[in-house]
């Protein structure tokens, strides 16, 4: 899948997501905000202009973004994680959020109440998507913005040339997602847990985070 995907699927199934910024202590903070649109390349929410939220990022706009939707108590779930930078675009797409929003209305009734309101554009920075229902699990990186998925950060684990092929790490795996039938074993990534159980186990300091 694409960006546009992953957008999509935290705007249309997940909406609610937990933001998090930075105080102005340095302290980390915390809320629950919906998604209110996307599009291929970026997200976008809204706060007025009075909460500390709305402080906080102006004066850093750097978030980060987590959400799940799927049955409580299942394996049923999807998540998905972004950081990146939050860019005030004022009343912009304002009329957009409402219209694809309407629920809002009801908080904010009338013209003069949304005055308070200002629309924040998340349009640089690295996601991630785990997908739980999934057999084995899946993970994928995007990226948001004009960045390209050669600029991601990468996670997880790999295993160097320092491998021997004892298997330890295979035998260790939940998702079994290690091919020892090569050496130096691979890790298939998209379906990587991130554990740290391969690198626990070798006796050879073949495992390095990535």
């Amino acid at each position: 899948m694409e960006t546009k995907d992953y957008l999509k699927i935290l705007r249309d199934e997940i909406h609610s997501a937990v933001i998090a910024t930075v105080d102005g202590q340095g302290h980390p903070a915390a809320r629950v905000i919906d998604i209110m649109l996307a599009d291929d390349n970026s997200l976008y929410f809204i706060t007025a202009k009075g909460k500390a939220f709305y402080k906080q990022l102006m004066d850093d706009p750097y978030v980060a973004i987590s959400g799940m939707c799927g049955g409580e108590g299942s394996m049923n779930k999807k998540a998905i994680s972004i950081q990146g930078r939050a860019r005030n675009i004022g009343s912009q797409k304002l009329l957009e959020v409402f219209r694809e929003n309407p629920y809002m209305a009801q908080i904010y009734p009338s013209q003069e109440s949304r005055m308070a309101l200002e629309v924040f554009q998340v349009d640089e920075g690295q996601g991630e998507f785990f997908d739980l229902s999934a057999k084995p699990v899946f993970r994928d990186t995007f990226v948001l913005g004009d960045r390209t998925k050669a600029d991601r950060i990468p996670g997880g684990y790999r295993i160097t040339d320092q491998c021997r092929g004892c298997g330890k790490c295979a035998l260790t795996c939940p998702q079994n997602c290690i091919d020892i039938s090569v050496r130096p074993a691979v890790i298939h990534q998209e379906h990587c847990l991130h554990c740290g159980n391969c690198l626990a186990v070798c006796s050879y300091g073949a495992v390095e985070k990535r």
